[in-house]
């Protein structure tokens, strides 16, 4: 690894990192040097990450946090800032997606899905900046952890798809205003990557359907997602802000 990719002596707060891609973010960000702060509801599973970072040599804490609640948001920041230090990377992961046709949703699944999504990307991402401001802490970095479905549409997948649109567009706006603070705001937009959770559906033959209208006719792996969060995690992307990186195997060039 280059030293411009290093996280050596950075701090990580990774949203979401119980489980899925919020997890496998916490694990390569540490691999690299960084240390962690481990943030999400599911305390049990944030302490056995926490755990298998240390036995590996790497440095991580777990924090309770639920993004939706403003409270909470400052409250993990707060503590994240205090034990490691200010935060240089914000992994805005934490997500819900939500398979309703636009007929039959919900205000109430409407809601829930933008206000995790979106909102409480946000609230992470302002908490984050005020604390670095607070401290005039120059060169962090806030990925947003966006979707190929802010690109292209998708059945049953209105609010998810609404969600991610806008997050993408709150990248550009935050990366303006911030960038005069020392403060990069970037996005990956991921395809379709495999993670325990979809892994039955695309064994099955509507799965296999979708796999094959993706140009590189096989599923994104997790990994595949390291090249992109260490450049903009990392000295090697700091000229990059406002920038949004698709990583789908081309399925956002795929003809209709």
């Amino acid at each position: 690894m280059g030293v411009k990719f290093s996280m050596d002596g950075k701090v990580a707060l990774v949203t979401g990192a119980s489980s899925g891609l919020g997890r496998h973010f916490a694990l390569t960000l540490a691999r690299a040097g960084a240390r962690v702060a481990l943030a999400a509801r599911r305390k049990d599973r944030l302490h056995a990450l926490a755990r298998e970072i240390g036995e590996a040599g790497g440095h991580a804490m777990s924090i309770a946090l639920d993004v939706v609640e403003p409270q909470s948001v400052i409250a993990a920041v707060a503590r994240a800032a205090e034990t490691l230090g200010p935060i240089d990377v914000l992994v805005n992961n934490s997500g819900v997606a939500n398979a309703t046709a636009a007929l039959d949703v919900t205000p109430e699944e409407w809601d829930g899905t933008l206000d995790t999504n979106l909102r409480g990307a946000f609230l992470m991402a302002q908490a984050v900046a005020r604390d670095l401001v607070a401290r005039g802490h120059h060169g962090s970095s806030i990925i947003n952890i966006a979707s190929v479905t802010a690109f292209r549409t998708a059945g049953q997948l209105a609010a998810y798809a609404a969600s991610k649109a806008g997050l993408v567009h709150l990248t550009r706006v935050l990366a303006l205003e911030w960038a005069r603070h020392g403060i990069r705001v970037n996005a990956i937009a991921p395809g379709y990557i495999e993670t325990d959770i979809n892994r039955t559906f695309f064994a099955s033959p509507a799965g296999e359907a979708v796999v094959r209208r993706i140009p590189q006719r096989r599923l994104g792996r997790p990994e595949d997602l390291d090249g992109a969060l260490l450049l903009l995690a990392s000295e090697a992307g700091q000229y990059m802000t406002g920038s949004v990186i698709t990583v789908d195997g081309g399925h956002v060039v795929s003809p209709l």
